[in-house]
């Protein structure tokens, strides 16, 4: 009801319709993503065995990645609708996300967290991505709008937020291939791979769309004391 006037169920039913396209679209995206990596080293088609073939739309994934910095941040109202997409996503995959804390340094954390099963390394992880971008200044400058220096004095300091830039340079740095499972609608899924060497690892990050990221895990490799308590009924 909204100014004494009370609408029908249209409205409810079409959101339900959406809602639902949604999950059968990141469906369908599961399905390539599976195929494509599980010949590599199976750890993200056993994260997808659950989901049923279905038909793929090629616009729904993308598997290149292009460093930038952050330019522009959502609304708030935008922000919210992409976490429910997101969360969405993680339900629909059988992931549980660790949540950090959100002090700037979240990139940082969840990176941490994937590397050393805890976020409180995070300054460590951010002055190894920060001597990776002084030592390799040639490898990302081109992506960087500002002096270079600039930009990494500024990424060395404490509460500054990761960008697409630190992400490559921390997959170049520690040998590994970033997943991230995003909220944005028209791109589930972005990788992140070593530009010279063979992926050594995985990282599994969730990506709130320029707001936040958290680390990913399956549930059954999630941290004991993160897995969700079962409840016990007595009757």
């Amino acid at each position: 009801m909204r100014n004494g006037t009370t609408y029908s169920d249209g409205a409810s039913s079409s959101t339900s319709l959406s809602s639902q396209q949604d999950v059968e679209d990141d469906r369908m995206i599961a399905v390539v993503l599976s195929e494509e990596y599980a010949k590599l080293d199976g750890a993200v088609g056993r994260r997808l065995t659950n989901l049923a073939p279905v038909a793929v739309r090629s616009y729904d994934y993308n598997l290149q990645h292009v460093p930038r910095i952050i330019l522009h941040f959502p609304s708030t109202s935008d922000s919210n609708l992409d976490y429910q997409r997101l969360l969405q996503r993680i339900n629909v995959y059988g992931l549980y996300e660790v949540k950090v804390s959100g002090d700037g340094n979240c990139q940082f954390r969840a990176l941490s967290d994937q590397i050393y099963r805890s976020p409180e390394h995070h300054k460590h992880v951010r002055k190894e991505i920060v001597n990776q971008l002084k030592d390799n200044h040639a490898l990302y400058e081109a992506y960087v709008p500002m002096s270079f220096k600039r930009y990494y004095k500024k990424m060395a300091k404490s509460g500054e937020w990761g960008d697409h830039v630190t992400l490559q340079a921390a997959a170049d740095k520690f040998a590994a291939k970033i997943c991230l499972l995003t909220s944005f609608r028209d791109t589930c899924f972005i990788e992140i791979v070593p530009q010279h060497q063979a992926p050594a690892r995985e990282l599994w990050l969730s990506f709130w769309s320029e707001v936040h990221y958290n680390s990913l895990y399956e549930l059954q490799d999630a941290p004991p004391q993160l897995k969700p308590k079962k409840k016990h009924w007595l009757f």
